[in-house]
């Protein structure tokens, strides 16, 4: 059932202090801070990699990594409702965290676009296991009223791991002289650390004695899942339509000329914003209409498309991915708490799962007109699109939110 604390526009809640939330949640958000500095060291550089070294077209790159990111979202479906029946999340995030380390030395060894689409392909099957089941785990332990903070906090600390990982990146790949595959070798030791502090630090709360196991996507269950989560799961939707692939900002400082070794610190820039917003933008979840900054998000991200199709100069095109920091952390966080705040709680895995599926169907499709785009009319275009998608989804969430309001 919904929270009382709050509902899908977010009536406002108690303020929340970091000492109060959970110690698990804690250490959640540094087994994501640890997994990203991994991921990223990799994926901030594998865009370069397969169009520089492997001779592989923006357009193959822009199909790999929908492919990629629509498998980890699509795969959080089955995580989520198998975490559902056996009442047990921190098994199957363990085994998701643990795939994503074991994936990572395929990269280094890779000589050929096939070996990569592969590992990046298992990579997100591990992240597909471990997201929905982690994501209900943080809805379990955390209070209602603490939702949003709880969000945030674990999605700053995962996105401090995402620019620490790109300015990993590019230390190494100036002190090994653009070396990609020592650096993705690298990359298995926080992969690693990850998997250790996920089975010593997080505490799983107990199911209720007695409880029966029940078949989650039964027809009796799935009508449980009220329009207003349909609703949430559209508007996920629709966010990950306006927003593709972030491989496409790496290409995108690519073409300001800069040292193909400096380019990750586009990645850097990204997500110093995304960590330092999305902690903040979370509390302030708990207190304001969720409409209000779902909108306020699109007109951030409708600025930074327009930035980084206007000019390929360093500067402006800093201001850009600045910009699409702010979005990200106004709007990720949020998401993952509305989807807690309108899911019954023995079905949350699943709601997880299912919010994911759409989003991951919609990541496939945003990527690869993305990249088509690019390689047709350039990357000025790719960008105007997404600014104009992401005006188009302003209206319709506008003209929902005055049909709710009061007559």
């Amino acid at each position: 059932m919904p929270s009382p604390h709050s509902s899908p526009d977010g009536p406002p809640g108690q303020p929340v202090v970091l000492s109060r939330l959970p110690a698990s949640i804690w250490a959640l958000g540094f087994v994501s801070l640890l997994m990203d500095v991994s991921s990223e060291m990799v994926h901030s550089l594998l865009p370069l990699f397969m169009v520089g070294s492997l001779g592989v077209s923006v357009a193959v790159v822009g199909l790999i990594e929908g492919l990629a990111e629509a498998t980890a979202l699509i795969t959080k479906v089955f995580s989520g409702v198998i975490s559902d029946y056996v009442g047990k999340r921190k098994v199957l995030a363990v085994i998701g965290y643990g795939l994503g380390a074991l994936t990572k030395p395929l990269f280094a060894l890779a000589t050929g676009p096939g070996l990569i689409f592969s590992a990046r392909m298992l990579d997100r099957v591990g992240k597909g296991i471990r997201g929905a089941p982690r994501d209900a785990l943080v809805a379990d332990i955390t209070p209602p009223e603490q939702r949003g903070a709880a969000f945030g906090l674990r999605q700053a600390l995962d996105t401090v791991g995402a620019f620490v990982g790109p300015l990993m990146a590019v230390g190494l790949m100036l002190l090994w002289a653009n070396d990609y595959r020592a650096v993705f070798a690298v990359a298995v030791i926080p992969a690693a650390l990850a998997v250790l502090l996920l089975v010593v630090g997080v505490r799983e709360p107990q199911r209720a004695p007695g409880a029966p196991r029940v078949n989650p996507i039964s027809r009796a269950n799935l009508k449980r899942l009220s329009p207003a989560y349909w609703w949430v799961v559209g508007i996920g939707a629709v966010f990950t339509l306006a927003r593709f692939s972030e491989a496409f900002l790496v290409l995108r400082a690519e073409q300001t000329g800069v040292a193909v070794a400096l380019v990750p610190l586009v990645m850097v820039a990204m997500n110093l914003v995304y960590a330092a917003s999305a902690y903040p933008f979370g509390k302030l979840s708990d207190r304001m209409s969720h409409t209000r900054l779902l909108l306020a998000g699109l007109a951030v991200l409708v600025a930074a498309d327009a930035v980084l199709a206007a000019s390929t100069h360093w500067a402006v095109m800093l201001v850009g991915v600045g910009l699409w920091g702010v979005h990200m952390g106004m709007t990720q966080g949020l998401l993952a708490a509305m989807v807690a705040d309108v899911a019954p709680i023995d079905l949350r895995g699943t709601a997880y799962g299912f919010f994911n599926l759409v989003s991951g169907l919609a990541m496939l499709l945003a990527s690869v007109v993305a990249g088509a785009l690019w390689e047709v009319f350039g990357a000025a275009t790719t960008f105007g699109a997404g600014a104009t998608f992401s005006v188009l989804a302003m209206a319709g969430l506008l003209v929902r939110h005055r049909r709710l309001q009061p007559a």
